[in-house]
């Protein structure tokens, strides 16, 4: 069989900088270690499912290897985008997107998992794959040594009854999971905490940032909102007002703004499609489900330019483990062309960062509404 061309994979339409790539020697190693206990059980494709695929490094080599009908799910829309672009430059077919969902893990007998940033994913991982699964499912479940940790064993360990931490080679590691246990007939997720400060009930799945919380920086900006909300009231122009909670994580942004302005036309979007489900189940909770509209998309490419009146901001500084202001700046510039003339953009950021900058070049004259010791709220004119 002839070694996968790695180097040929690419991140786009994610961000890409030459400290970037589209895939790690975990995503080989993982790879190695499916194929080989795919040939050893006699597995074929449709028996196997990828979780966490970045930009197609897992699902790809396993197509390509002859292993036909693997099941995928990928969180983030970019990654989606990637791995079918990835999958058409290299002539490739034979896998089948899914949500993370019974229809992804039914009836698996071999799961690939490159092991996510936070806890609570890896819960809702690893109960989805003991709840829907084969009986003898294994888990191959890979990541960078430095990102590793013992909780991630102890997380494995209360879904499975076997689990069995590999060698490190090339600066990743594996761990084999097997003999799933038997799981609560209620699923855990989305969880969800009443918060009444701000007369808001969050909800999140395990992969959306700050879980049931309210982070920070959204803190700050929902103090700013409340405190201008007639600011807000007045950017209608009198043919409706069209607000978008732009990266909108679990939706606190855009139902606080659904709650404080009931003519709203409010849109929250996402990248990831547990912030996605996150939101939708923050709207119902709040009782604004029918006056929000939730959507997975990059950058807010589905909303037409020049519509917007309002659009609320907490950028990212990360792309995964990397800090990296890539995926800021490309959402400053989505914000910017959203927005009609003489609309504004809502933004806060760590204040170390050179946001405001960016914000003036972009969308127009930017003023400082608020600084904290760790935080900068914005507000930009669209020129």
């Amino acid at each position: 069989m002839p070694e996968f061309p790695f180097a040929r994979l690419r991140r786009f339409p994610d961000v890409e900088a030459p400290n970037l790539q589209a895939w790690d020697a975990t995503d080989e190693l993982l790879v190695a270690a499916a194929l080989a206990d795919a040939a050893h059980r006699g597995i074929d494709g449709s028996a196997v499912a990828v979780i966490g695929d970045g930009y197609g490094a897992l699902t790809l080599p396993l197509v390509a290897a002859g292993l036909d009908g693997v099941r995928v799910h990928q969180d983030p829309v970019t990654g989606r985008r990637a791995l079918t672009r990835n999958a058409d430059a290299l002539g490739l077919s034979g896998y089948a997107p899914h949500e993370l969902d019974a229809e992804l893990l039914n009836g698996a007998r071999l799961v690939l998992l490159q092991l996510p940033k936070g806890l609570a994913e890896l819960e809702e991982i690893a109960d989805a794959v003991a709840r829907w699964a084969a009986p003898d499912a294994v888990l191959l479940a890979g990541g960078r040594v430095k990102h590793m940790t013992l909780a991630q064993n102890e997380v494995l360990a209360r879904f499975f009854a076997r689990v069995q931490p590999q060698r490190g080679e090339r600066k990743s590691r594996l761990i084999v999971a097997s003999e799933p246990r038997p799981v609560s007939q209620d699923a855990p997720f989305p969880m969800s905490t009443t918060h009444p400060e701000f007369g808001l009930t969050l909800c999140a799945h395990g992969g959306a940032f700050a879980a049931d919380r309210v982070d920070i920086g959204t803190r700050v900006l929902l103090d700013v909102m409340r405190d201008r909300t007639a600011e807000l009231v007045a950017l209608d122009r009198g043919d409706g007002f069209t607000a978008v909670d732009l990266g909108c994580g679990t939706g606190a942004l855009a139902a606080s703004l659904a709650l404080a302005i009931p003519g709203a036309r409010v849109v929250a979007t996402d990248r990831s499609a547990a912030a996605v489900g996150s939101a939708r189940a923050t709207m119902a909770a709040n009782g604004v489900a029918d006056r929000v509209t939730v959507t997975l998309d990059d950058a807010g490419s589905g909303i037409p330019d020049g519509s917007v009146d309002l659009v609320l901001l907490n950028p990212p500084f990360h792309l995964g483990a990397s800090v990296h202001e890539g995926a800021g700046h490309r959402l400053i510039g989505a914000a910017a062309q959203m927005l009609r003339p003489g609309g504004e953009v809502w933004t806060v950021f760590n204040s170390h960062l050179d946001h405001r900058r960016a914000l003036s070049a972009a969308v127009g004259e930017t003023v400082q509404l608020v600084r904290t010791p760790k935080f900068t709220v914005t507000r930009s004119v669209r020129r």
